[in-house]
């Protein structure tokens, strides 16, 4: 498992997981909203496994 996501992908993927869970914690949004697990992990963890199937690699 190579890292494929860097710099400011990352980041943005660790701003709006944060934002979606925060929005549903605060019953902002509904449960949907728990998605942003999904955009925060891969930031977390630098790895998106649909970039490969694309041919998508934003780390340097």
């Amino acid at each position: 498992m190579q890292k494929n996501v860097g710099g400011i992908d990352r980041i943005l993927r660790i701003v709006v997981g944060v934002a979606l869970i925060a929005a549903t914690a605060l019953g902002v949004l509904p449960i949907w909203g728990y998605i942003g697990v999904v955009p925060l992990a891969t930031g977390l963890i630098n790895f998106c496994p649909f970039y490969p199937l694309l041919g998508i690699n934003t780390n340097k």
